[in-house]
Formats: structure tokens, sequence, C-alpha cells
């Protein structure tokens, strides 16, 4: 069983995410841009995208079917779920972010593991759910190297009030300075969206 997230750009392809055909396909989300007024944390080519989807397959060679009926950028990725979703209707900060160059393998995971993961729940304590995709391989010719696909999921009464989105300033300084460890901020995309976890048909 392996998963694969799709970045996508247009309404139609987010639109065509929610209804895509292929073997062994067990399940998929489809998250919808939120369009806030005054959203938070809206960084890169995040107020670009239009949605995201996420597709647990049997094996990753349907990628092209999906590819073709909902265009995008392609990713296989391995999920690790370091906080659990909590039920109910929320709003996912969604942030995706290359590789630096300069860092090893080595570095960036410990850096984006072990040192950025638990200072995130810090920093934001009212968080209710973090899903943390690392990319093992590209699927889409010309797409970006996107190694890291992240997703932080929040009430949006919560998401929307920085005094509650955000720990303390220390807490959010702390995450200023660990950022080099793991990623570059001009390279960084984020952006809220809506899911709509669906079950495909027999």
């Amino acid at each position: 069983m392996e998963k694969i997230d799709l970045l996508l750009w247009d309404d139609a392809a987010v639109a065509a995410a929610a209804t895509v055909e292929v073997p062994g396909l067990l399940s998929a989300t489809v998250s919808v841009a939120a369009d806030l007024a005054g959203a938070p944390l809206l960084m890169g080519h995040g107020a670009l995208l239009r949605g995201s989807a996420s597709y647990w397959v049997d094996s990753v060679d349907v990628w092209p079917q999906l590819v073709e009926q909902a265009p995008g950028d392609a990713y296989l990725v391995t999920e690790s779920v370091p906080q659990a979703v909590a039920d109910g209707t929320l709003l996912t900060h969604f942030t995706w972010f290359p590789k630096p160059e300069r860092l090893t393998e080595e570095e960036f995971f410990h850096g984006w593991h072990m040192i950025h993961t638990p200072s995130s729940a810090r920093l934001h304590p009212l968080r209710k759910g973090y899903v943390r995709d690392a990319v093992a391989r590209t699927l889409t010719p010309g797409s970006p190297p996107v190694r890291a696909i992240v997703s932080e999921f929040f009430d949006e009464d919560v998401y929307l009030d920085p005094k509650r989105l955000f720990g303390s300033s220390e807490e959010l300084m702390a995450t200023v300075e660990e950022l080099p460890l793991y990623a570059d901020q001009a390279d960084i995309a984020s952006c809220p969206l809506r899911r709509t976890p669906l079950t495909p048909g027999p």
C-alpha cells in the first residue's frame, strides 16, 4: 500500500480529484483552498494552490492515471502522524517545501523530524492534528523537487486568531531560529485548505 499526494493548481482539477477511478484505490482525501480573508501564514505559492489530494493505493503504478484525470504535481510519500487528527470539522494549514541543497539527507530529516516537529507542537498548543509526509519520489516530470508536505489541523476560529494560533513569543522565536536546520524561508509555501474525506466506490 502506498500514498500519493497531488498538488492541484486549478478548480477543475480539484473537482476531478474527488471522482478519480483507478485500480486498487483504497481511500482518498481531497482538500479545497479555503480562500480566507486575512489568512495567516499564507506563504510562497500557497496563494496559487487551489487544492490537494491524497490517495492510498495498492500500487504506485497507477499514478499516470491519477494525473490524467486530475492534473497536478504528483509525489509518492511516506506518511507519519506525530499528532492524531481530532474528530470534527477542522481547517488544514497545508505546507510544502524542498530540501535545501546545503543540507545532507541526515541533516534535513534530523532538523525537520527531531527538532522542528516537537517545537511545532509548542508553537501551536491548540493544534488538533499533524500529518507529516516525506516525499520519496517526484512522479510527474518537471514538478518542483518537494521533499516535505505537511498538514496541520485547527479549529477555524483558532487559526484566524494569532493570539490563539501561536504559543509564547519565545516559542515563535525558537522556531524562527531553527528554520535553517530543515528549510529556507523563501522556498516554503503554505495556505489554508478544507478537507473532504472520500470513500471510493466498488
